[in-house]
């Protein structure tokens, strides 16, 4: 089972990648430096580091599906 903790949801616009949220520092709208074509290689199983403009916090992707990416550790807070 995947972690709900883990993952983070995003939104595509166009061919680019958005946070409604981000998740460390509560900035709204945050662009992603991710377009919709680097999702593919991530959903394969190729880890990306994914660094939010907003606050400099660091996450890395390693799987992503049609609404959320999946971080190699706790992301959301309970």
């Amino acid at each position: 089972m995947i972690p709900f903790e883990n993952t983070l949801p995003y939104e595509t616009i166009g061919k680019d990648v958005y946070l409604t949220e981000c998740p460390y520092c509560g900035e709204r709208n945050v662009l992603l430096p991710l377009r919709t074509t680097d999702l593919t290689p991530i959903r394969e199983g190729r880890k990306r580091l994914i660094v939010f403009p907003c606050c400099k916090e660091k996450m890395t992707a390693v799987d992503a599906d049609r609404d959320y990416l999946l971080g190699d550790r706790p992301i959301r807070r309970r």
